[in-house]
């Protein structure tokens, strides 16, 4: 597989492997978060690696907590956004999905052998030091602050993800920003698929980059 192709779901009984380049996205699927979701994307597949997500198949015959643990099996990096673990408007709860996640990460990362020791993990929050308010044990992580905009979020990813790769140098993060804008003139898509994005992507990169 090509540094920036995209995984085929391996069958479930065979032994999984770490793949160096991918990278587990744990964020909201909320219509709202769309912008950094795509942002996020294209930050990845720009820099040479895969974006790996929940979103990226949709057999109902897996059981979802099933298919989070097989691709946080299978990627070396993991992102995961903490800026929207807050109170639900409708029933005033907490969404736990993101922290739960960033469990399993880290608890594979701990617990998985030398296979997964080398596990590397983003977490963003919007705010400095409001992840204390929710999850305090994480206090002596490096947390990123992307204060709730897009651009910044693809600075910290591309800074994250430069000290992580030992081949080639990554471009600079305003030249994967401007090259985001451009991709978003020019190859519009309303309301694609995970995977559909991401190939289309890949497309417009082959072309123009």
């Amino acid at each position: 597989m090509s540094k920036t192709s995209l995984p085929v779901p391996p069958l479930k009984w065979l032994r999984v492997t770490v793949n160096p380049n991918d990278v587990f996205i744990n964020c909201p699927f909320d219509e709202s978060y769309d912008g950094f979701l795509y942002a996020i994307c294209f930050t990845i597949l720009y820099c040479g690696f895969v974006p790996r997500s929940a979103l990226e198949s949709t057999d109902a015959g897996i059981v979802r907590i099933e298919k989070i643990n097989s691709i946080i099996e299978q990627s070396n990096f993991g992102i995961h956004d903490l800026s929207f673990t807050h109170l639900d408007p409708h029933n005033q709860l907490p969404r736990f999905n993101m922290p739960f996640e960033l469990g399993l990460f880290l608890g594979c990362r701990r617990f998985g052998g030398k296979a997964h020791a080398d596990k590397r993990t983003l977490i963003f929050v919007s705010q400095p030091y409001e992840y204390q308010q929710f999850i305090s044990d994480i206090a002596g992580q490096d947390v990123h602050v992307h204060h709730g905009q897009p651009n910044h979020a693809v600075e910290e990813l591309r800074d994250w993800l430069s000290n992580h790769d030992g081949t080639n140098p990554l471009p600079g993060h305003s030249r994967i920003w401007e090259a985001y804008q451009t991709f978003k003139r020019y190859a519009p898509l309303e309301k694609p698929t995970f995977r559909d994005y991401n190939y289309s992507v890949l497309e417009w990169l082959s072309h123009f980059r």
